[in-house]
């Protein structure tokens, strides 16, 4: 296997979105973990733009980081929320010190098993992450799912406006 600009840019978009998705987790302050949550969200805007379904890369930024963080940034700040670190220096040791043990023997388990699996390169379709497709999907297989999440998404709106009229 060599090691090619595609395979790279993988690996390093891949751990850009692995550590910002610790550091979601790991951050106390919550606008801190908001700005990780961003920075995953761009990553894997970009890791969709590497795979060739740019639309599918435009709507994780328009939406995603787009619309919902404005949405999580605006609740943050409006409750006033803060926060410390969460871990302290002993417990960050050890949870870096489980993460490479562990990573260490996924490695040795890959190599391992490696050997015993063939690859075979996978055959995408053209119109795989395009509009057309994506639009045909969500009105003919998909229609119960798409309503449904449209059904909840309506009433978690007139919930959060009943619960702001019942403040005021």
């Amino acid at each position: 296997m060599t090691l090619t600009a595609h395979t790279l840019t993988f690996g390093v978009l891949a751990a850009i979105a692995v550590f910002s998705a610790l550091g979601v987790v790991l951050q106390r302050d919550p606008v801190r973990s908001a700005i990780m949550l961003v920075v995953n969200f761009f990553s894997l805007a970009f890791l969709y733009f590497s795979l060739q379904h740019e639309f599918l890369g435009i709507v994780q930024i328009i939406v995603y980081t787009g619309a919902i963080m404005v949405l999580f940034l605006f609740v943050v700040m409006l409750l006033r929320v803060g926060g410390g670190s969460m871990l302290e220096s002993r417990d960050l040791k050890r949870a870096l010190g489980g993460g490479f043990a562990f990573a260490l023997l996924a490695l040795v388990a890959s190599q391992a098993v490696l050997p015993f699996l063939t690859y075979k390169d996978p055959v995408m379709p053209a119109s795989l992450g395009a509009p057309q497709a994506v639009g045909t999907a969500l009105m003919t297989d998909y229609v119960a799912p798409f309503e449904v999440a449209s059904v909840l998404l309506l009433v978690g709106l007139v919930g959060s406006i009943l619960l702001a009229k019942r403040r005021t």
